[in-house]
């Protein structure tokens, strides 16, 4: 199982593009990843989640992980292009109602 994480320092803030998948093997990779980024005060970072097919438990974890660190250091998250597969786990355990995710379609505001 592999995840390819590619970086785009943007004007406000840093887009992540994911690819593959994100589970108890890939989620460490994740996380030295993403932490970084979070833990800089008042940084917007949204992740593309367009070419993700799979997360588990573990790789949900690395987003909570993740959204707490930026909201200590009033950063913002964002999760974005998730197919229905995907955004059915946010939604399921409700993090869809913590973490900001925009829906196929809505396009950024």
């Amino acid at each position: 199982m592999n995840l390819s994480i590619r970086y785009e320092k943007m004007e406000d803030g840093h887009f992540v593009y994911l690819s593959g998948e994100i589970d108890a093997y890939t989620a460490p990779q994740l996380r030295e990843s993403l932490l970084p980024l979070a833990e800089q005060v008042d940084e917007d970072v949204t992740v593309d989640l367009s070419d993700v097919q799979y997360i588990d438990s573990t790789g949900l974890g690395i987003f909570i992980g993740v959204f707490k660190a930026m909201h200590a250091h009033k950063g913002r998250l964002m999760l974005v292009g998730m197919s229905e597969r995907v955004e059915r786990l946010f939604t399921i355990t409700g993090l869809d109602e913590v973490i900001t995710i925009e829906k196929k379609g809505e396009g950024l505001a």
